[in-house]
């Protein structure tokens, strides 16, 4: 609730000494107009003022349209919330490289979002699902199961590397690291994966990676807890590295 919401709901349920409540006018009043009393109408003008601001910038910001899931590849899109805090917190890291370029693996959501809110850094989408060529050469088909099957001018080029793997399994997360460390500059790049709250343990041996305050989230509700995992610490980014008790 709102300050102005506060305020206007205060002074409906308890009127000041002099202002009219409608529901409590008398026949012998009818001829009275009802009215509220000078801070009612002052918290209604702020309440209404509030409103009127996220109805504009809710039109301000387009959503990105996405072709449809296809749960035979378990494809499940992140929610809008998640895909534009993802995609903030990469252009946020391209800011601090003086060249930047984004691997975005089986992730589509955050290129398309990234694509959106920095169009002019290069990123390069891998991805099984061959619908995605239409982004043309930002497009390398991707198989997990042949993890280095990547076209050599793609090794060791990406300062910043985002995968989403397509399976919460032990196997699926060890290939998916061999394509990590092939496309990523060695020691140097920075790393972020979600997937499953199950993979924490797998993920820190792994790529020492740390999972992040921040809870990703699907447009279509799964059943698994998912974890964003970093391989720096974002500060107040991404609601911080989470802290072991």
């Amino acid at each position: 609730m709102t300050s102005a919401e506060g305020s206007l709901r205060k002074e409906l349920e308890h009127p000041p000494n002099g202002a009219v409540v409608v529901n409590d006018v008398k026949e012998d009043d009818e001829d009275d107009v009802p009215m509220l009393s000078s801070q009612a109408l002052e918290a209604l003008k702020e309440f209404l003022a509030e409103q009127n601001r996220e109805l504009e910038a809710a039109d301000d910001v387009e959503e990105v349209a996405l072709v449809a899931e296809d749960w035979r590849l378990s494809q499940f899109w992140y929610d809008r919330r998640t895909a534009e805090t993802v995609a903030a917190e990469v252009a946020a890291l391209c800011q601090t490289l003086p060249s930047p370029r984004v691997s975005c693996i089986a992730c589509p959501t955050l290129y398309a979002y990234l694509k959106k809110i920095v169009p002019e850094v290069p990123a390069q989408l891998l991805e099984y699902d061959k619908r995605f060529e239409q982004y043309g050469t930002d497009f390398t088909f991707y198989d997990y199961n042949q993890p280095e099957d990547i076209p050599s001018s793609l090794k060791h080029s990406f300062p910043i590397v985002v995968v989403d793997p397509p399976y919460l399994s032990k196997e699926c997360l060890e290939k998916v690291a061999e394509t990590i460390r092939y496309l990523s500059i060695p020691g140097e790049s920075y790393l972020l994966l979600l997937t499953g709250e199950v993979q924490k343990d797998l993920a820190a041996k792994l790529l020492g990676l740390h999972p992040c305050g921040f809870r990703p989230q699907h447009s279509s509700k799964l059943g698994n807890e998912f974890r964003l995992f970093t391989s720096y610490d974002p500060g107040a980014r991404l609601n911080g590295w989470e802290k072991e008790f």
